[in-house]
């Protein structure tokens, strides 16, 4: 996994938050700022996500539409793991997305009984806002809310929920590989240096 890829994995939630991630020289980088880029996002989450989101190319108003559940999610996530209050206005609209396109149990009948799938209607960014701040809103009433960490990575800022409490960073591949790295290249550095000066002395 490269640094431009969104990280998946995590609950859906944290996925889109993650969406926004430490760029060159500390600046963010948006990995979904276009709509042909959500909808590879879409993709990458497709088995997550009811199928009708990845039939549709997202629209910029689609793009808006989950821009801003992610900015809502990540305030409220935010605060809540730094054990603070959530912004009220962040609730109040996660609540808001959901309640635009309320999920209904379309009934139909498939040759030999009646089904009951749950749809929502509506534009599609709409609908996947709502989806979007369902999720969040599964993952914010969580007892276990508590255990989601930043990446402990000094360039990172990316969320996970840990299966193991020693986990430390997003990705093994991509921040721990990094870390280890860095501390390979200090220790050699530093025996290189300390060579050195034994040399010249």
């Amino acid at each position: 996994m490269s640094d431009g890829e969104p990280l998946t994995g995590e609950p859906l939630a944290l996925d889109l938050v993650n969406t926004r991630s430490a760029g060159p020289e500390g600046r963010t980088a948006d990995l979904i700022d276009t709509p042909r880029r959500l909808a590879a996002w879409l993709d990458l989450e497709a088995d997550r996500l009811p199928g009708d989101f990845s039939r549709t190319a997202p629209s910029p108003d689609d793009l808006a539409a989950v821009h801003a559940v992610r900015a809502h999610v990540e305030a409220t996530l935010r605060a809540v793991t730094e054990g603070n209050a959530p912004p009220p206005s962040a609730l109040r609209a996660l609540t808001e997305a959901q309640r635009l396109a309320p999920v209904v149990r379309e009934l139909a009948w498939d040759g030999a009984a009646v089904t009951a799938a749950p749809r929502r209607t509506g534009p599609l960014g709409v609908r996947l806002a709502a989806h979007l701040a369902e999720s969040a809103a599964d993952l914010l009433s969580d007892p276990g809310i508590g255990k989601v960490r930043q990446c402990e990575a000094e360039d990172c800022v990316l969320l996970f929920l840990p299966a193991h409490p020693r986990r430390r960073w997003c990705s093994a591949a991509r921040c721990g590989n990094r870390a280890r790295v860095a501390r390979y290249y200090q220790r050699h550095k530093s025996s290189t240096a300390n060579s050195q000066a034994g040399m010249g002395s």
